[in-house]
């Protein structure tokens, strides 16, 4: 009988050692800085301190990234003072990347990180994945997935930080 009673519990134990939370761990803390260079420019995320960052990892060959690239554009043409867009495609071919920022009208600051060094330094793996920095260069929010980046909440959101 006690053997019964001591499985619930030693499962109980094991179930309460794979919680992790549901906040993710950069929530609150300073945003790790890098700075990626491809063949068209330079950017740096310490150059964008003292502005609302929206840190968006993307790729050309991920159906919901594609899906949430034109709210990301509409939302830059609509808060272009008050949030910078920066979208780090992790393409590797560089072509298929050029054609997709042409084709689709992306107008925002994007750079493309083959090597995945930057999404590898917050832990990015799944695409689109995107933080949001604050003007100090904390992250406030994390969004796995596509988004609608020009939804009311989301903008009346962007627009407090």
């Amino acid at each position: 009988m006690k053997r019964f009673l001591w499985f619930p519990l030693a499962l109980l134990l094991v179930l309460a050692g794979c919680y992790g939370g549901s906040r993710p761990t950069r929530i609150g803390s300073a945003a790790p800085d890098f700075t990626i260079k491809d063949d068209a420019r330079s950017v740096s995320l310490h150059d964008l301190k003292g502005k609302v960052v929206l840190l968006n990892f993307w790729a050309t060959w991920c159906p919901p990234c594609v899906e949430e690239m034109p709210s990301l554009v509409s939302l830059q043409a609509k808060m272009k003072d008050k949030v910078t867009v920066l979208a780090i495609s992790v393409d590797v071919d560089e072509g298929a990347y050029k054609k997709f920022v042409k084709d689709h009208g992306v107008d925002l600051l994007t750079v493309r990180d083959p090597d995945e060094k930057s999404n590898t330094l917050y832990g990015t793996f799944k695409y689109p994945e995107t933080y949001v920095i604050d003007r100090d260069g904390v992250v406030r929010r994390k969004f796995v997935g596509p988004v609608d980046w020009t939804s009311p909440d989301i903008v009346q959101y962007l627009s407090k930080l």
